[in-house]
């Protein structure tokens, strides 16, 4: 096993907090930022620093009406969001997100995020899949990493004895109020600090905004850190889980090999490039016609071409890669400005450039990856995290890891930071409304510490690499795009064959981080496979051949 006698095991009882924030992208420094304006003692623990998160990777942008007088367009909106979800969606959340996105963007402006803007001074807004208006503001192709930067500084303002930030942390679990009662309430997180230290922070309130569970696929356009840490902990308090069978490809993502596929935003499609096969391409450079939509195999999919929702492009696009063996298909930029496309997407121009692509005149190869989990913990309206369907006093859950219910069955393109930032504001002035009105819950002095009884250190990490890998294949190659109930059943083995072998290691060794993410994984993974093989109707982004 490569596991040697540990010594004496250290285990550190913290100060208690008033709120505990685990992530630390756009929901966890929204809601983090909030509170501790208001005067409450808040810790966030992210596992890197505080820039490593999917939100400083979001090329795209976020969706909103700003002038809530203009109903057509907030119903506009509403029927866009309502259709990518395939009729799964909560319409009443949907609209109650939709007619608060123009407070929440604002929001962000007032926290220093800058916006692209057009001659006139306006507000450049854009189009991506499934939109059927220009409504999503955008910072050129960069929109996640200007609200980080904006929100990291902010709340770099605020850093007192009321906030501490725990980078390189990693949660481990949630202590629950009574251990196996989820309904009692969650009192605290175990956390493993960079020297190897568990600490127990007690905290009257936990906000889980860890993102999502990407890194599950090999490829995918999260950063490696998108492990289910959210999920898989509130999964083992009891919390409900819903809709994890949906999780989002996104339909082009660079197809060079690198260590992690380089997303090519929507935008760019809703700026005008077309989605084409190599055949499509001699085709249309044989006619002579200005108009490469009209060739694209996109349009035996869906009417709306390369604009289709997400799921409909990337199962088009997978299931031209399966009928033709090509292994890429290509995103055409040549019928466009070149010098718009590179001021509008100078990271994209940036990165296509150092692999020898010329925007503009070269077609890029293009394959769907992993991006975005749908599903996740089951909350209400103010992101209380639900156990059988009742709140779980002290936990709430935001952004990617939150199943809210706008959704359905998949995302509509932009929603997500929307989402984040308009559930991370009701989740924080919930918490403060209690903490004003004492009804936050009290911690008593007997929180348990972290399990130190005869465990053992691990040094030797290569058989959990190995696992790690095992577990990714199998997602990758049986729990993909497209489904069938053969490969379904196949990878519900390997995941309990693998879960059995960690399980092993989890109980007889000091945690690791490597340990702790891959013990997510698998059992997400294993949350995944289920909901998939009980999900008996193809919708949205979940497809099974069996039951065509």
């Amino acid at each position: 096993m490569g596991c040697n006698v540990s010594d004496t095991f250290r285990n550190e009882l913290m100060p208690a907090v008033d709120v505990a924030v685990i992530g630390s992208g756009i929901a966890g420094l929204f809601l983090a930022h909030r509170c501790v304006q208001k005067g409450l003692n808040v810790a966030l623990i992210t596992k890197k620093n505080i820039s490593t998160s999917n939100t400083n990777w979001a090329q795209g942008g976020i969706a909103g009406v700003l002038d809530t007088e203009d109903k057509d367009a907030i119903e506009a909106h509403v029927k866009d969001t309502l259709s990518s979800g395939a009729g799964l969606c909560e319409e009443k959340v949907v609209r109650s997100v939709v007619l608060e996105a123009s407070d929440r963007i604002r929001d962000l402006i007032n926290h220093g995020v800058r916006f692209d803007k057009n001659n006139e001074g306006e507000f450049d807004k854009v189009r991506e899949g499934g939109h059927s208006y220009q409504r999503i503001l955008h910072s050129k192709d960069a929109t996640g990493e200007e609200i980080e930067r904006a929100l990291a500084k902010s709340t770099s303002g605020e850093i007192d004895e009321r906030f501490t930030i725990l980078e390189n942390w990693m949660a481990i679990d949630l202590i629950q109020k009574e251990h196996g009662s989820p309904g009692k309430g969650i009192v605290g997180v175990w956390c493993l600090a960079p020297s190897g230290t568990v600490h127990t922070l007690p905290a009257k309130t936990i906000v889980l905004a860890t993102g999502g569970v990407g890194y599950l696929h090999r490829s995918t356009t999260n950063s490696s850190i998108a492990t289910g840490d959210g999920v898989g902990m509130a999964l083992r308090a009891g919390a409900d889980i819903k809709d994890i069978e949906f999780i989002q490809f996104h339909p082009t993502s660079l197809a060079i090999d690198s260590t992690r596929p380089f997303l090519i935003t929507e935008a760019m499609r809703g700026y005008g490039a077309i989605l084409m096969t190599e055949h499509d391409i001699k085709n249309w450079k044989d006619s002579g016609d200005n108009h490469p939509e009209n060739y694209s195999f996109m349009k035996k999919y869906t009417h709306m071409g390369s604009l289709g929702t997400r799921d409909i492009v990337a199962r088009a696009i997978d299931s031209e890669l399966k009928k033709n063996g090509d292994k890429h298909v290509f995103l055409v930029t040549e019928h466009l400005d070149r010098n718009e496309l590179i001021e509008k997407f100078p990271n994209i121009n940036q990165k296509l450039f150092s692999h020898g692509i010329k925007i503009g005149i070269d077609s890029i190869p293009v394959i769907p990856a992993a991006h975005y989990m749908v599903g996740g913990v089951t909350v209400d309206h103010y992101g209380h995290a639900l156990a059988s369907e009742e709140e779980m006093p002290g936990l709430y859950a935001i952004g990617e890891v939150a199943r809210t219910g706008l959704h359905g069955a998949n995302r509509l393109a932009s929603n997500s930071l929307l989402e984040a930032v308009v559930y991370s504001d009701r989740a924080a002035a919930d918490i403060i409304q209690k903490s004003q009105l004492n009804q936050l819950q009290q911690l008593s002095e007997d929180i348990p510490l972290w399990r130190a009884e005869n465990l053992v250190t691990l040094i030797e990490h290569s058989p959990l690499r190995a696992d790690l890998e095992a577990l990714r294949t199998t997602m990758t190659m049986d729990v993909g795009i497209v489904k069938s109930n053969a490969r379904l059943r196949r990878a519900d083995r390997m995941i309990k064959h693998l879960e059995n072998e960690v399980s092993y290691i989890w109980e007889s060794c000091k945690p690791t981080q490597d340990l702790v993410e891959l013990r997510n994984l698998i059992q997400v993974a294993k949350l995944v496979v289920k909901a998939s093989l009980e999900r008996k109707e193809n919708i949205g982004l979940h497809y099974n051949q069996d039951l065509e």
